[in-house]
């Protein structure tokens, strides 16, 4: 029995995914628990598997398409089933959607682009060649002699001077009595008066660089995206502080010490700072950097802290959210926040864990970063980066004493904060993290 294969449903949030990658094709057999296909969101990047055996008979849609969400995308069942019932379609013409395909290319373009494109010597005696072809290389300078002919018989069109501009061989025009078809000096690589009665040599070209594109991953377009659109149109200011990490040393160093006897988890300094900025937004003084400024009418005010937590990952920076932070423990913060590394990292996150942040930290502390400039993820008013352990002096009674310095840097929306309350911020959260023991008592 025929089986319509969907695109899944991978969250509320999630109206299409991209299908990236065919692991089978039309034809083949498959088992369940074998991967379909691979398709991607704005943040992730998943495997889905075949849940019956059978044969793929029908593929509705390409790589790269783009594809809303329960939309059927391919068949499994018994050659020569009719899939006609779950061709996907238009709510409006109820015609077949066709699976994107790519546009043929004329056969002289194509025959262009697989053919060399440039002879290393210049064609002598009687040349085929169209009068405009013949106007546009003189109009750019190109010696005809060297372009491919790929029009009809053996003609020279004027495609072919354009691919012999854009990949050489060029010579400049007073050099163009003596140019041998070498790449020269000049810009560009072009042959100049320069390289006249010059010996040949494999670096001559200095203009060839190899190189390979590749399509950006949904990822990547994703932060693309959100990153312009945030410095285009925030005005962001960053505020730098440091503070005494002697107190938090010193804790976390116990904790590692009795943490299997307490029960534990593997509590680390970036879970220590979490706890402590979730304690400090929850203040209502603090409460225009614990929110999402919606238009520039409206500001929207979180009732509990939810802390975006940037994380690297192969498919690059995703933003978890740990929602609620502010009522939970030091503990179930610890825990939460591996368990949502555990999923990032190998894909498997939910999209709806990667949205509603009200705040966001971002700690580059253990790469050795002394100070950066975060960058606020939209629609949040502000995002606290923080540095990695310095050792710095203060003065004690006159005396120069070494001790453990963290820096906080802290950038904010200025149209819904102002600098002095961002100020406030990060002094209390200084004063907190320097303190922390007194902060678990609260």
């Amino acid at each position: 029995m025929a089986t319509p294969v969907q695109m899944p449903n991978v969250g509320i949030s999630v109206e299409s995914c991209i299908l990236t990658k065919w692991h089978k094709k039309k034809g083949d057999q498959v088992k369940a628990g074998d991967v379909l296909f691979t398709y991607e969101t704005d943040k992730t990047t998943t495997d889905e598997v075949a849940e019956v055996d059978g044969t793929l008979i029908d593929v509705f849609f390409d790589e790269d398409s783009d594809i809303p969400v329960m939309t059927n995308i391919a068949v499994i069942g018994t050659p020569g089933e009719s899939t006609a019932e779950f061709a996907p379609t238009s709510a409006k013409t109820d015609t077949v959607v066709p699976a994107p395909v790519e546009k043929e290319k004329p056969q002289s373009q194509e025959a262009a682009q697989t053919a060399a494109p440039v002879v290393s010597h210049p064609q002598e005696g009687f040349i085929r060649i169209s009068p405009r072809a013949r106007a546009l290389a003189k109009k750019l300078g190109a010696d005809y002699r060297f372009a491919v002919p790929t029009g009809a018989e053996g003609r020279i069109c004027e495609e072919d001077i354009r691919t012999l501009v854009k990949n050489g061989p060029m010579s400049t025009k007073a050099a163009a009595g003596e140019f041998d078809g070498r790449p020269g000096t000049g810009i560009g690589g072009k042959f100049s008066v320069s390289d006249i009665g010059s010996v040949p040599s494999e670096t001559a070209n200095i203009s060839a660089v190899a190189y390979v594109d590749e399509k950006l991953s949904g990822v990547r377009k994703a932060i693309a995206k959100s990153m312009s659109t945030s410095l285009f149109t925030i005005p962001q200011l960053t505020h730098n502080i440091s503070f005494d990490a002697t107190e938090i040393l010193s804790f976390r160093t116990n904790l590692k010490k009795n943490a299997e006897t307490l029960g534990l988890a593997n509590i680390t300094l970036n879970d220590i700072i979490v706890y402590a900025v979730s304690r400090i937004l929850a203040k209502e003084e603090h409460k225009a950097l614990n929110a999402n400024l919606i238009d520039s009418e409206t500001i929207r005010y979180f009732n509990g802290v939810h802390l975006g937590v940037a994380m690297d990952t192969p498919r690059g920076l995703l933003v978890p959210t740990l929602f609620n932070a502010d009522k939970k423990s030091l503990n179930q913060i610890s825990v939460e926040l591996k368990a949502l590394a555990v999923e990032a990292k190998d894909g498997s996150i939910a999209p709806d864990k990667l949205k509603g942040a009200s705040f966001t930290i971002s700690n580059l502390g253990s790469f050795g970063i002394e100070s950066f400039t975060p960058v606020i993820n939209p629609p949040q008013t502000g995002i606290l980066g923080v540095d990695t352990v310095m050792t710095r002096v203060k003065d004690v009674d006159g005396v120069a004493v070494p001790y453990s310095a963290m820096g906080l840097s802290l950038t904010y929306d200025h149209r819904a904060v102002d600098g002095t309350p961002a100020s406030k911020f990060l002094v209390d959260l200084k004063t907190a993290l320097e303190n922390f023991s007194l902060l678990l008592c609260k």
